[in-house]
């Protein structure tokens, strides 16, 4: 897609044809959000990253995190030493999504008991 279609599609992110709507779905997914909430408290290793995250697979951290490279959300450093020694840390930009991203996960927490009641109403009718 050339430049030009993009930027005309810039702000479209109701149109299937807006470029935007991949990379919400890349920052927006489960694990994405932890990552970027995990990273946004410093510089990880990946083995920190899999212990910090309760429940993520190897294969599901790991394909993440490329995901969000690619995207310029974060730098992963490789250090040339035996074993390998690879960091993760945000990029500008992921610093940016980071701090959206935590505004929202703070205002999940503190509407959760709201939230859950609301979802215990809906069950008992």
């Amino acid at each position: 897609m050339s430049t030009y279609a993009t930027s005309k599609l810039i702000g479209q992110v109701l149109s299937s044809e807006c470029p935007s709507r991949q990379i919400l779905e890349h920052i927006t997914s489960k694990w994405a959000v932890l990552i970027l909430k995990s990273l946004s408290e410093g510089v990880l290793r990946f083995s920190e990253l899999q212990q910090k995250i309760e429940g993520v697979s190897e294969k599901m951290l790991a394909q993440t995190l490329k995901t969000l490279e690619q995207d310029g959300f974060i730098l992963r450093t490789v250090y040339p030493e035996v074993p390998p020694k690879v960091e993760y840390q945000l990029t500008f930009l992921g610093a940016q999504a980071a701090e959206k991203l935590n505004y929202l996960i703070t205002w999940i927490e503190r509407s959760l008991p709201e939230i859950l009641e609301n979802k215990q109403n809906i069950v008992k009718v």
